[in-house]
């Protein structure tokens, strides 16, 4: 039912087309153009403006054929993550990759692709179809940023679907929360070859800090990361600063805490070590803690309506839709903290957040597919 040719050339289009976090504007005018010629109401919301951003969210309203069915929502991000400037898609036979120089962006561009022929195919084919509302996010990917600026109230759509992750016949179900931390570790500079008996240094304390964090895996529901570190100024100076950037993530509140609560102590006994006298006066290593939450865990019911309305889709195409946790957040965790019922659906992108991305075309149709069953099931429920 769907136009396979039709639905590789948008995504090869849509991939093309720059969009790093907030520099999204080019294409979001190319979808709004397609949004309205697929007879939608289009309107951009102030998220750009509030995260200093080139635009805000896009959304469309579509009026169904059969009022009396349930809206639905459906979602994808607009964003790439870098390197995702001037990428050059490669095609061999059905699979999709890049030259080697940046990362695809079929994270999250298959699914704004999946979405937009599932529209044209619903309207081709006059299927039965419910109201829908329609999602392009900015800023996913540095932290659910647009989502969160989403107001939700303008949605006529109270479940519904985000397409936003890997293997096909999978509905994610299950996310973890995510503790966004920022530490500045104080030290003292000195002269690093005249008096370093003077100084102590930030770097040193980092470096004995995280050689003592549980880091990486740590259980099977939790991960943690100190993934930046900058300070100092010269080789020659012992560093009086550093600042690290990390993150703990769990589908546990309580492990969540105690983790970021262990990372954080790292740190404090590590500084707690270093002090010095200096001309009578005392001096002693310090830690400056900016601890956020990044986003809410989701977790959907087995028996929710919108687990059930994927699994009775994939059932119709011969398809066993099996539902699973994920270790990465997406905007359905800011969606459902909303007071929405949002799952993760599939479109197979591969190797996300490296240059060794890819995707499989037969995964794209097959996910077309199942939304646009999805669609016309919910159109009768």
């Amino acid at each position: 039912m769907i136009n396979q040719e039709r639905l590789k050339n948008l995504l090869l289009d849509l991939v093309r087309i720059d969009s790093l976090s907030r520099k999204e504007r080019a294409i979001a005018m190319r979808l709004k153009r397609e949004l309205e010629e697929l007879g939608g109401k289009v309107w951009i919301d102030d998220a750009g403006e509030k995260v200093g951003g080139s635009i805000g969210n896009l959304i469309a309203h579509f009026r169904g054929n059969m009022p009396a069915a349930a809206p639905l929502l459906l979602c994808a991000h607009m964003d790439t993550v870098a390197p995702g400037e001037g990428v050059v898609p490669v095609l061999e036979g059905n699979i999709i990759r890049t030259d080697g120089r940046t990362v695809l962006g079929g994270d999250d561009k298959s699914g704004i692709a999946v979405i937009l022929e599932a529209l044209r195919v619903v309207r081709e084919k006059n299927l039965p179809c419910s109201d829908l509302d329609v999602v392009f996010t900015i800023c996913e990917e540095v932290g659910l940023v647009g989502a969160k600026c989403l107001d939700v109230s303008r949605l006529k759509a109270r479940r519904g679907f985000v397409l936003d992750s890997g293997l096909v016949g999978y509905l994610f179900t299950r996310a973890p929360a995510a503790n966004r931390m920022e530490f500045s570790i104080h030290g003292l500079e000195a002269h690093a070859g005249v008096c370093p008996e003077k100084g102590i240094s930030a770097i040193q304390i980092a470096a004995e800090a995280i050689s003592t964090m549980r880091l990486g895996r740590i259980d099977n529901e939790t991960t943690a990361n100190i993934g930046l570190i900058e300070g100092g100024i010269a080789v020659n100076i012992i560093p009086g600063s550093v600042r690290l950037k990390g993150e703990a993530r769990s589908h546990s509140e309580e492990k969540l805490e105690q983790q970021t609560r262990h990372m954080l102590r790292c740190l404090e006994e590590a500084a707690a070590r270093h002090a010095l006298q200096l001309d009578g006066k005392h001096f002693s290593a310090g830690v400056e803690a900016k601890i956020e939450r990044d986003y809410d865990r989701m977790d959907i019911p087995e028996d929710s309506s919108i687990v059930q309305l994927a699994r009775a889709a994939g059932r119709n195409l011969g398809i066993e839709t099996k539902t699973s946790a994920t270790g990465g957040g997406c905007d359905a965790n800011v969606l459902n903290k909303k007071g929405l019922e949002v799952a993760n659906l599939s479109t197979g992108m591969r190797e996300m957040h490296t240059v060794k991305e890819w995707l499989d075309l037969n995964d794209l149709y097959i996910s077309a597919q199942i939304l646009v069953e999805i669609l016309r099931l919910n159109a009768k429920s």
